[in-house]
């Protein structure tokens, strides 16, 4: 239930330090390690932001 939780809390674009926190993590790193496959799909979609900012 925690890797579902955190997974889906990433997907949803909750801020990894925000779960890494509620995990009680010790570093952002153990989170980034642990559940970071789930961040590079958001990688466009930020980028797409940036775009609109400047356009």
């Amino acid at each position: 239930m925690r890797h579902t939780f955190a997974t889906r809390a990433l997907e949803s674009g909750m801020k990894p330090l925000v779960v890494s926190r509620l995990l009680g993590h010790a570093s952002i790193q153990i989170t980034m390690d642990i559940y970071g496959h789930v961040i590079p799909d958001f990688a466009e979609q930020e980028l797409e932001k940036l775009e609109e900012m400047y356009v």
